[in-house]
């Protein structure tokens, strides 16, 4: 990288300290690593070589303060594959902490011992949506892969923890979170007809695998757009069909069954109540329609998800015509 626009463009491009500097690390040839990439990126970038490189110099300095903050506090952990060596937290989900290690996987430690149930129950579902995967080949793309467990001990609280090693999903993926607020007025229908469509698909898989997800919400939708990928994460409140859902969150609104007994029309209410959120006052009345039919009250009486895959895509057809390759993309400087 010898160009000023290069280096800028990194800079602007790196989600987290790791993207620019590596995975957080206490060796002494690490950090000297990293500390020679800030001082070259530091002399291309500097306001005295370019007076607008002002803003992109302080970014710089903030990411590598970071960086050097999560070596500081950095850790490992011992899995049945492999160990994993990781710093501070590099997201926050519901009830555990993601951290990035320096192979590219997500480590989730759950915040409290209490947790230690739903980490289980994602390591459950995520390795029978595998098995079921290897003769349904088309389900893969749509789930993270569990690689790894951990049984670490807290040296805190010394109180045990499940922990679960994942691939990271970090290198072009966006969260729906992040394009609701991008396009906080709502999508373009055509957009999220593709998002949707891989969603429902999505669905169908974890049925046939005996799982209900109970947690979909824009902030466990992984997208990708520029390949138009999608992947469902955040399975720690995955149950199985006919029991409770094994925890629930304030700010979803749930189907009356939520409580009581899961079933896989309880995601098809949740992902159509995502719909509606991602589309916003760009919904057409027949989309409209299309998810007040998933909305209804009684479970026995929303389509599942495999059903509903052919009477979406004659919707689509009838609103926009024949399905093409629409290109998909976050606004500049998002």
């Amino acid at each position: 990288m010898t160009t000023v626009r290069a280096a800028a463009e990194a800079i602007a491009d790196a989600r987290s300290p790791e993207d620019l500097f590596g995975a957080a690390a206490t060796d002494f040839t690490a950090r000297q690593a990293a500390r020679r990439r800030y001082r070259q990126l530091a002399a291309l970038v500097h306001p005295d070589r370019d007076a607008t490189a002002g803003a992109v110099f302080s970014r710089l300095a903030e990411l590598y303060q970071q960086w050097q903050e999560l070596g500081d506090n950095a850790f490992e952990v011992t899995g049945t594959v492999d160990r994993y060596r990781v710093g501070a937290p590099h997201a926050r989900g519901s009830v555990a902490d993601l951290h990035l290690s320096a192979t590219a996987r997500i480590v989730k430690i759950p915040r409290r011992a209490t947790a230690n149930r739903l980490l289980a129950a994602e390591r459950n579902a995520l390795r029978d949506i595998a098995t079921v995967g290897r003769d349904h080949p088309w389900l893969r793309p749509y789930f993270p892969d569990l690689v790894d467990t951990v049984d670490h001990v807290d040296t805190a609280s010394d109180e045990p923890r499940t922990v679960n090693v994942l691939d990271a999903l970090t290198d072009g993926f966006v969260t729906l979170d992040e394009i609701r607020t991008a396009y906080s007025q709502g999508l373009d229908p055509r957009d999220y007809a593709w998002m949707h469509r891989r969603l429902l698909r999505c669905l169908a898989g974890a049925a046939l695998a005996g799982w209900v997800h109970t947690a979909i919400t824009p902030a466990n939708v992984l997208i990708h757009p520029r390949q138009h990928g999608v992947v469902l994460v955040g399975w720690s409140f995955a149950t199985r069909p006919g029991r409770p859902a094994a925890a629930t969150l304030g700010a979803i609104d749930y189907p009356p069954e939520i409580r009581d007994a899961v079933r896989p029309q309880t995601d098809i209410h949740l992902a159509h109540r995502l719909m509606l959120t991602m589309l916003g006052e760009h919904a057409p009345a027949p989309l409209r329609a299309f998810a007040a039919g998933c909305l209804q009250a009684d479970p026995r009486r929303r389509p599942e998800a495999a059903d509903l895959l052919p009477e979406f895509d004659d919707l689509l057809e009838r609103l926009y015509g024949k399905r093409r390759f629409r290109p998909f993309a976050l606004p500049k400087g998002q």
